[in-house]
């Protein structure tokens, strides 16, 4: 006789169920394999948790029911307590009913009912925001309190910050209780099944769909497709097909693909990867080579961007640049002279990082990038933050040109790109001696997070030795372009 699964929900399990009971099912029983670590995930979570207190605000002089240190039924008694007192704003406001337990970000009295205010980090209301707060409401009007409105507080992106934080301009607030309360007939039945899912000895026979990242990217994603090989349907890029329609069809491997219902760029990609098979046109590269000139500098920026602006003049979300690398040739195969830049913890980067620059480019310079959208918007920000060196910065935006064009056109391709043209397929894919691979940071989300950390530190070891890692990472965004070039002009000899 198999044991009695426990049938405990919450409000993130009930989630998790809506999307997939078999994701509700492993969270309740993990199953025996070596999941990669989150990081991402981690910082997510921590910049959510900084916004939700900051909302608090919203409704100052509330009281907060903590998590840490006070057990669910310690939860459960301070937040009757609250109630009983005749508390009007409770922040994290704890409830059970039938099993399910809750938090409310910001509880309101409102007479003799109350408002719920759920706090989220983006920037506008969607639907599962809905279902979460459908199972707030049905867990406090079981537990006999009356809801009289649903709020959904999210951030506003247009708001620009001038000095301290304007709570009331930073969030933006959306009434969502008719949303809300016509979602609220069904969820019984939804409880009921999500209990009897997690009750079953046996994992859900569930197969792999779009619901593994809609509405968010599942923790059990490297678990249930290990069994998608490489080179899989999946793989291919660009848009025009359905992939999911091709694998309920069984057809998965590259191998199994039928060209003909391909576009051009995923049949290329096909064949290229199973012929092992490179292809270049030498006109077209020479043609992109005589649109630069010297002297030349490779520019890549890194930035940071948060829900909270941290800078006077910055919205939430804009990518603000902390860090430049640049690699200048004066003349044609002259050996690179290379010029970094670090913002110091904790200031605001954007004046001194775009002084120098404009002392390391030269007015006349070729300013050679890695995807120019990307540079010429932090360009153009700086220019709009800045009128005074508005000219001088517009001046080298005239002569941004992109290193990514030849790859993203496919005149040149390699089938180790897999499809792709981002730098860190194309890299090794052109140049085999030099690689992100073993790097301490090797991407632009690992630079943001080591950035917000370095903010964090004090001087020391620790933060000598995260910045040395910051600056090597970004130099080789700049090398990897120097080396890359030098691949594409032996092209044309």
């Amino acid at each position: 006789m198999s044991q009695r699964r426990s049938s405990g929900l919450s409000k993130s399990l009930i989630l998790k169920g809506l999307q997939c009971q078999k994701a509700l099912w492993l969270t309740k029983n993990p199953p025996k394999f070596d999941f990669p670590p989150q990081p991402d995930l981690e910082a997510k979570f921590k910049s959510g948790t900084e916004v939700g207190i900051l909302a608090q605000q919203l409704f100052p002089g509330g009281i907060e029911v903590p998590y840490e240190g006070l057990s669910f039924p310690g939860q459960l008694a301070r937040t009757k307590q609250l109630i009983d007192s005749g508390a009007q704003v409770i922040y994290e406001a704890s409830f059970s009913f039938s099993a399910i337990f809750i938090k409310v970000d910001i509880l309101v009295r409102d007479g003799a009912s109350w408002q719920i205010h759920e706090v989220k980090m983006g920037t506008s209301t969607k639907s599962v925001n809905l279902d979460d707060v459908a199972v707030q409401h049905y867990v406090l009007n079981g537990c006999g309190l009356s809801v009289s409105k649903s709020f959904l507080v999210h951030i506003d992106n247009t708001y620009v910050r001038q000095d301290a934080i304007e709570i009331n301009k930073l969030f933006s607030s959306d009434d969502i209780s008719l949303k809300v309360a016509a979602r609220q007939q069904s969820l019984p039945e939804i409880v009921t099944e999500l209990r009897e899912t997690m009750r079953e000895d046996n994992e859900p026979n569930i197969d792999i769909g779009p619901h593994c990242d809609d509405p968010y990217e599942c923790d059990f994603i490297p678990y249930c497709w290990q069994y998608i090989p490489e080179n899989s349907i999946f793989d291919l890029r660009g848009r025009g097909i359905k992939k999911f329609d091709y694998y309920n069809r069984g057809i998965i491997r590259f191998e199994d693909v039928p060209l003909d219902e391909l576009n051009n760029v995923q049949r290329q990609q096909v064949e290229a990867t199973l012929n092992q098979q490179n292809s270049t046109d030498v006109n077209k590269v020479k043609e992109f080579l005589d649109t630069l000139w010297y002297p030349l500098c490779h520019l890549d920026f890194e930035t940071f961007n948060t829900p909270i602006p941290k800078f006077d003049g910055t919205r939430p979300y804009q990518q603000v640049p902390f860090q430049f690398s640049i690699h200048v040739q004066r003349e044609a195969g002259a050996e690179p002279q290379h010029y970094v830049y670090l913002v110091p913890s904790g200031v605001d980067p954007r004046r001194e990082l775009i002084e120098q620059l404009l002392t390391v480019i030269p007015a006349d310079a070729c300013v050679l990038t890695y995807n120019q959208t990307f540079e010429k918007g932090v360009l153009r920000n700086l220019a709009d933050l800045f009128p005074d060196l508005a000219n001088a910065i517009n001046s080298r935006l005239e002569n941004v040109r992109d290193l990514m064009a030849p790859f993203r056109k496919r005149d040149v391709y390699r089938w180790q790109m897999h499809g792709s043209y981002s730098i860190k397929e194309v890299l090794p894919a052109m140049v085999s001696d030099l690689s992100y691979s073993g790097m301490e940071i090797s991407d632009g989300m690992a630079a943001m997070r080591a950035y917000n950390k370095m903010c964090a530190l004090e001087p020391g070891e620790e933060l000598d030795a995260l910045q040395r890692a910051m600056l090597e990472y970004c130099r080789l965004d700049t090398l990897a372009m120097v080396r890359i070039l030098e691949a594409l002009q032996k092209m044309e000899i």
